[in-house]
């Protein structure tokens, strides 16, 4: 059984179509990625999800509801975390928290614990009692996040929850993500790919509307990333030359130069180990630094997204 799962889905605003018959799966207690550029339709696809807007066309169900069917039935299963959250800014954290509690109908009790266990995982307790007007940006991330847990939701949808925080505060956020692996499941929208690569077991590009592919993050290295080599060179003129020379090879995908370094994609790396330091030579070039570089998500995603965009 899937906690998401889409077919076909359609979105049509005016001229735009931002959704172009998306499908997608996502496991039960999976951290789910939803990477793609600016644009390519995360946010709508989110939405749609928490119910907030409608398809042109296509299904999807969540938490087991048709979103169709059983949409009203929702919002008691899923949290929602926006990527510009909203706040009573005169409200203090608990306050806010007790008020979400009581319009999901949790008894009064209950609400109590609720709102003291949240406001310790998101490290707020201490601020209980202050305005959250007078918060930080990596706060009030925080507190949205406290709030889309506040029902105990079996799926969490999360849109750039971490994209407009500095980097301790992206380092918070996504501490307390990686934390909720084991009591729901996670789709987090974003176009960071650092933040993908170190929370997220399964991870789906979009672009123009469409999944162009889902695949563990392993897996997903080991079928689309290129091998690639990088050398270093005091010789600017050298390096530039000797670059030229090798975008001559079949062997060869793509040489990019940033003076000192040389960036070289193979598609033979047998051959490139022998062919690349025998060309150096070749070249009288003199290396500074020599290395096979592991392959990036940043290297799949350039790649993936580069070439939908060219159909």
């Amino acid at each position: 059984m899937s906690s998401i799962r889409v077919e076909g889905l359609v979105k049509i605003y005016g001229k735009v179509h931002a959704l172009d018959g998306l499908d997608l799966t996502v496991k039960p207690g999976t951290v789910f990625g939803f990477l793609g550029p600016n644009g390519a339709g995360k946010t709508t696809t989110i939405r749609i999800l928490a119910g907030l807007a409608r398809p042109t066309n296509g299904r999807a169900w969540v938490a087991g509801f048709d979103l169709a069917a059983d949409g009203r039935h929702l919002a008691r299963h899923i949290g929602y975390l926006p990527e510009e959250p909203a706040f009573y800014s005169w409200m203090t954290p608990q306050e806010f928290l007790d008020f979400l509690g009581r319009l999901y109908g949790i008894p009064s009790r209950d609400r109590a614990a609720r709102v003291k266990e949240l406001l310790e995982l998101v490290k707020l307790a201490e601020v209980k009692m202050r305005r959250i007007g007078g918060f930080s940006r990596g706060m009030k991330q925080r507190l949205a996040l406290a709030s889309a847990l506040v029902s105990r939701p079996e799926v969490l949808l999360l849109d750039e929850p971490a994209s407009a925080l500095d980097p301790a505060g992206r380092k918070e956020v996504l501490d307390l993500i990686e934390g909720l692996r084991s009591q729901c499941t996670v789709l987090m929208s974003t176009h960071i790919l650092a933040d993908v690569e170190r929370v997220c077991d399964v991870i789906g590009i979009i672009a123009r509307g469409r999944l162009i592919v889902q695949s563990r993050r392993e897996a997903l290295l080991a079928q689309y990333a290129a091998p690639v080599f990088e050398v270093e060179a005091a010789d600017a003129a050298g390096l530039q030359r000797w670059a030229d020379d090798l975008r001559q090879h079949a062997w060869v995908t793509a040489v990019s130069v940033d003076h000192p370094t040389a960036r070289v994609v193979v598609k033979d790396i047998g051959l490139a180990k022998h062919e690349l330091l025998a060309a150096a030579v070749r070249a009288n070039l003199a290396l500074d630094r020599y290395a096979e570089i592991k392959p990036s998500l940043e290297d799949v995603f350039l790649r993936l997204v580069g070439e939908e965009g060219l159909r």
